[in-house]
């Protein structure tokens, strides 16, 4: 199912950003590497930079040890691609289509070399884009819902696309005013 562009992540604009932001950070890590930074005069400019760029809080980010997460390649990803909104209206079948996204482990055919398809799993799992979506759109958000339970005999569960649509729903909606 397509989604309203304003319910889908900006990745032309990420696509756009993507060069320019991997490129200032490998170039901020081989600088520190040979002159250091220990008064963090190099880090500012560089968080003044991607503010700049992308009108991202850099305070989020740790632009310095990417490497303890996922690499440079995943954090210049997650500054370039703009943030989630509110989205007016809506539906509960695009809030379906964001839970089944979210939900189910999919990937890309492998075939597929587009900007979408090298980046798509930060998109839909863990704290990606759609999670924040939820979170920023559902009252009733909690990560939780795409997690695993155990239940009181020690059975483990996982909620379905359904029942956490529905909770979500149920839940209600944060709309603009």
């Amino acid at each position: 199912m397509e989604l309203r562009h304003e319910i889908e992540p900006d990745m032309e604009t990420a696509e756009k950003r993507y060069p320019e932001v991997l490129r200032l950070i490998l170039e901020y890590t081989d600088q520190c590497d040979e002159e250091g930074d220990e008064d963090n005069i190099k880090y500012k400019v560089l968080e003044d930079r991607l503010h700049g760029m992308t009108g991202k809080d850099m305070s989020q980010f740790n632009l310095w040890e990417w490497w303890e997460c996922d690499g440079a390649e995943h954090l210049a990803f997650d500054i370039s691609l703009p943030d989630p909104q509110i989205v007016n209206g809506v539906t509960k079948d695009e809030l379906a289509e964001i839970v089944r996204r979210v939900h189910i482990f999919e990937t890309p055919d492998s075939e597929d070399q587009s900007f979408k398809a090298l980046f798509y799993s930060y998109i839909c799992f863990g704290n990606g884009y759609y999670s924040r979506f939820l979170k920023l759109n559902c009252k009733g958000y909690n990560i939780k819902l795409f997690q695993s339970h155990k239940d009181k005999d020690g059975n483990y569960y996982e909620y379905g696309k359904e029942e956490i649509t529905d909770r979500l729903w149920n839940g209600g909606m944060i709309s603009k005013e």
